[in-house]
């Protein structure tokens, strides 16, 4: 079944982009850029946006994501948490580098309902 895409909007703030494609069932954002202390509150800021936009159902696509430290990854799994107590879900995608070591290395793989790893 293809996907539907109904809005597109992107948003640039220091070195991170943050695309979101609202599709049916769930909603795209992809992440170009770095992910870190600078950063993450744009993250942050759009996901509770879906959220309130009743969107529970989030794919992260991190396979243009060049860097993510401790703050960009609290916010995922701040995210992962806040949709599973509302029947949702969260899944990462394209991952790889730094982000792929630190999930192996800290098991947070485990908190998302899914990751798939970057085939490069």
């Amino acid at each position: 079944m293809a996907a539907v895409v109904t809005a597109v909007y992107v948003q640039v703030v220091a070195d991170l982009n943050v695309e979101v494609a609202r599709a049916e069932p769930g909603t795209l954002v992809r992440l170009v850029g770095d992910l870190d202390k600078l950063t993450a509150p744009l993250l942050k800021e759009r996901l509770l946006k879906l959220f309130a936009d009743g969107r529970v159902e989030v794919v992260i696509d991190a396979t243009r994501l060049e860097f993510c430290d401790s703050s960009g990854l609290w916010v995922l799994v701040e995210h992962q948490r806040r949709v599973a107590a509302h029947a949702g879900w969260l899944r990462l995608v394209g991952v790889h580098g730094v982000l792929q070591r630190v999930l192996d290395v800290t098991g947070l793989k485990a908190a998302f309902d899914g990751v798939v790893v970057a085939e490069l």
